[in-house]
C-alpha cells in the first residue's frame, strides 16, 4: 500500500495489514496448522531418548562414545545431591540474564530508532546489517582485547548476539504497521508522542517478541561458546572439566541442562506472546 507524500513527509514509518495474514486459511485449518498441540512438543525428545535407550541396550552404541540414558540420570541426581549443578546453573543464568537484558534494552531502542525515522534508519541500519553477516563469535578475540577474558567479554557476546535479533524484529515490526492506522493518526493529528504510544508500540510488539524468542534461544546459543573460555564456573565450564576426564555423562547432563533451559524459556515467551497478543486473535475473528 502506497502512503501519501503528507505521509512520508511527516517522518512516520512505512507502515501493510495485519489482519488477513494473521486469519489462518481454509487449508491451513484442515492441515490443523492453526492449532498447535503442547505436548507434541514432546514427542522428538522421547523419539530421541527412545532411539538412544535402545542403543545402548542392544551395545550398538559404546559407551565410550555416549554415555547410557540411566548413566546420565544417575550423573544428574549426583551432581544435584553435591549441588555442583546448582551453583554451576545459577552462574550460567546469571550470564545469560544480564546478555539478554542489555541486548533486549540496546536491540528494541535501535530498531524504535531506525523504525520511527528515516536518518535514524539510515545511520542504524547500515552497521546492523553487516554485522548481521558477521558471526558473533568471530567478535570474541577482539572483545577479549577490549574488555579482557572474564565475565564482561562473556555478557558482551551474548549481549551483541541477542541484540541483533531484537533490533531487527522491531524494526520489521514498525515498517510493516498497516498504512491505514498511520493515515487515522494524521487525520486525528495525534502528536508524535501520542503515536509513538497507541500506534507504533502496539504494532511493534508482534515484532518485538518475536524477536525476543529468537534472541533468548541465542543466548543460550552463545553461552555453549563463551563457557568453554576461560571459565572457571558454569554449565559450560564443568562440560569442560568433564571433557578433560572423558566423562561423556556430564557432558550429556550439560547439553540437557542447555536443551531444557532453552526450550522452558522459549514455551514462557510463547505464553507471554499469547497473553499480550489477545486483540491480534479478536481482530481476526471479527473480520
Amino acid at each position: 500500500m502506497t502512503m501519501s507524500k503528507h505521509a512520508l513527509d511527516s517522518g512516520l514509518p512505512h507502515l501493510p495489514s495485519p489482519r488477513s495474514a494473521l486469519r489462518p486459511t481454509r487449508r491451513a485449518t484442515r492441515l490443523g496448522l492453526g492449532k498447535r498441540i503442547p505436548y507434541g512438543l514432546a514427542i522428538g525428545p522421547l523419539l530421541v531418548l527412545l532411539l538412544w535407550s535402545l542403543a545402548s541396550a542392544t551395545g550398538l552404541l559404546d559407551p565410550r562414545v555416549l554415555s547410557q540414558p540411566w548413566v546420565v540420570a544417575s550423573t544428574l541426581v549426583d551432581l544435584l545431591r553435591d549441588g555442583r549443578l546448582q551453583t554451576n546453573l545459577v552462574t550460567s543464568a546469571q550470564r545469560v540474564l544480564l546478555g539478554l537484558g542489555l541486548g533486549v534494552v540496546v536491540g528494541g531502542s535501535l530498531g524504535m530508532i531506525a523504525g520511527l525515522s528515516r536518518r535514524g534508519e539510515a545511520v542504524i541500519d547500515g552497521p546492523v546489517q553487516a554485522k548481521r553477516a558477521i558471526p558473533t563469535l568471530a567478535l570474541i578475540p577482539l572483545l577479549i582485547l577490549w574488555t579482557g577474558i572474564g565475565e564482561e567479554m562473556k555478557v558482551t557476546t551474548i549481549a551483541i548476539a541477542s541484540s541483533i535479533q531484537v533490533y531487527l524484529h522491531t524494526h520489521e515490526g514498525l515498517r510493516t504497521i498497516d498504512a491505514r492506522y498511520v493515515e487515522l493518526a494524521q487525520t486525528l493529528r495525534l502528536t508524535r508522542w501520542k503515536f509513538i504510544r497507541k500506534v507504533a508500540l502496539p504494532g511493534a510488539l508482534p515484532g518485538f517478541l518475536m524477536g525476543l524468542r529468537l534472541a533468548v534461544t541465542t543466548s543460550w546459543l552463545t553461552l555453549t561458546a563463551v563457557e568453554q573460555i576461560n571459565a572457571t564456573s558454569g554449565i559450560g565450564y564443568m562440560m569442560s572439566l568433564a571433557r578433560s576426564y572423558g566423562q561423556t555423562e556430564i557432558i550429556m547432563v550439560g547439553l540437557v541442562v542447555y536443551g531444557l533451559f532453552g526450550l522452558c524459556s522459549d514455551l514462557a515467551l510463547r505464553a507471554l506472546e499469547k497473553s499480550l497478543l489477545g486483540w491480534r486473535r479478536s481482530m481476526a475473528g471479527a473480520g
